[in-house]
């Protein structure tokens, strides 16, 4: 952090590693949030999606000055299977949520209302579907990571929010699959599409070239596919 430093971006379930702060850490986190004066942008997409009895905490409750200094991101995408309704919301201060809804009208207009109506019955609704899906998410979880452990050349921790796992890839790094050699996670990713028809994304996309990230928002047969074609090829790398 820097003197010019205004804004600090919060992830928490976080994409791509799954990890999710404590109250604790988000405690260490908001002295100095509050010491600079900093604004916080929380992304808390996958708070419905956590797992082991972790608990979501929202930095913006921690304190009233935190609650003025935050903006909360939002959805209905992740919890509710509502990709394709394109609905995001905020909890912020009233000045930055009539700001943010300035521009979104002047740039993308109004999401559709049949969106807007679908959001509310969904957040407004039963629930008890969140903790089916969420139950079925931890299953995949469970599987996924035990798999992608058993692999040589793979390392993996367990992940406690959200729907993925972010391996470590790097033992990989210096072999050769029929001639071709793999020196990053990118090689890697590269090479599982265009030989098993997998695909993953490569840890470049959030700036670190030694790991990949899997979803487990698919159903367990085809992750058990996926996850035996990945096993399948590292197996005959040398």
């Amino acid at each position: 952090m820097g003197p010019r430093t205004r804004l600090f971006i919060l992830n928490s379930p976080n994409n791509p590693t799954g990890s999710v702060f404590t109250e604790e850490e988000l405690g260490a986190l908001a002295e100095v949030v509050e010491k600079h004066g900093l604004t916080v942008i929380s992304d808390e997409i996958y708070e419905k999606l956590i797992y082991n009895g972790t608990k979501h905490v929202s930095i913006a409750t921690l304190s009233p000055a935190l609650k003025e200094q935050t903006v909360v991101i939002n959805g209905v995408s992740k919890a509710y299977a509502m990709t394709g309704w394109r609905i995001g919301y905020t909890i912020s201060p009233e000045l930055v949520a009539k700001a943010m809804t300035g521009l979104q009208s002047h740039t993308t207009s109004n999401p559709a209302s049949i969106a807007q109506y679908a959001s509310v019955a969904a957040l407004t609704g039963d629930q008890s579907f969140t903790e089916r899906m969420r139950t079925e998410f931890l299953r995949r979880r469970n599987y996924m990571y035990e798999r992608l452990n058993a692999i040589k050349g793979i390392s993996c921790t367990r992940p406690n929010g959200a729907f993925y796992l972010y391996p470590n890839v790097r033992s990989c790094f210096g072999k050769r699959y029929q001639g071709r050699a793999v020196n990053s996670a990118t090689g890697l990713a590269t090479l599982l599409l265009q030989e098993v028809k997998v695909a993953v994304v490569p840890g470049i996309a959030f700036g670190n070239d030694n790991y990949f990230r899997l979803s487990y928002a698919s159903s367990l047969e085809n992750i058990k596919k996926g996850l035996d074609r990945i096993e399948d090829l590292i197996n005959k790398m040398n």
